[in-house]
């Protein structure tokens, strides 16, 4: 059993967050879902860029790091997006990081907007589709493909999926591909298994 925190993207703690969590636990892993947003939900993804564009990035930061204050340090950590952005923060600079899944983001790891180097022994596994005009077309990819060359494809994994949607994963979202998702879910689970023999 892994213990994830999943960290929603842009649009807010959706119910196909919630639904994409409930997956993890009927596996048997623990999953945490903290809401950044104070209950916001963001009609578009647009209205949410603009929703976070207007508060304090350190207020966010600050959410992100008090909700898991208390929880253990062998955390596997996860998002999608904008989420996917504190998940990778975390996963490099908190000591004690099992696994990180990221779900169409991806942080360089090396350059001027890097966090830091990815630790040693912390698998990874980045999720986005090809076409996606925020993760193939923003940088996103190429530092998910950095990643990979550099930790290597024991411990990292780039899966790379059919298509231009962005928060495919959700299934409470118009971008939503069932199928895709359903890949995503199922090579997550590979992931956190290889954690939890670990």
């Amino acid at each position: 059993m892994a213990e994830i925190v999943l960290f929603h993207h842009v649009q807010g703690l959706t119910d196909g967050v919630r639904a994409f969590a409930e997956q993890l636990r009927a596996a048997g892993h623990i999953v945490h879902t903290p809401d950044l947003f104070d209950g916001e939900r963001l009609a578009t993804i647009d209205d949410g860029v603009a929703y976070v564009g207007s508060l304090d990035k350190r207020v966010l930061r600050e959410r992100a790091t008090t909700f898991i204050a208390d929880l253990p340090d062998s955390l596997v950590y996860a998002g999608f997006s904008f989420g996917a952005v504190s998940a990778q923060r975390l996963a490099q600079t908190r000591p004690g990081a099992r696994g990180a899944l990221l779900y169409e983001a991806c942080l360089p790891i090396t350059g001027e907007w890097a966090v830091g180097p990815w630790p040693d022994g912390v698998p990874v596994q980045i999720h986005g589709m090809d076409a996606d005009p925020f993760f193939a077309l923003e940088g996103d990819l190429e530092a998910a493909r950095e990643l990979v060359e550099t930790v290597g494809p024991e411990l990292a994994e780039l899966f790379v999926y059919p298509g231009g949607e962005h928060l495919f994963t959700d299934s409470s979202l118009p971008a939503y591909d069932a199928e895709a998702a359903a890949l995503v879910v199922r090579r997550s689970l590979d992931l956190l298994d290889r954690v939890d023999r670990a």
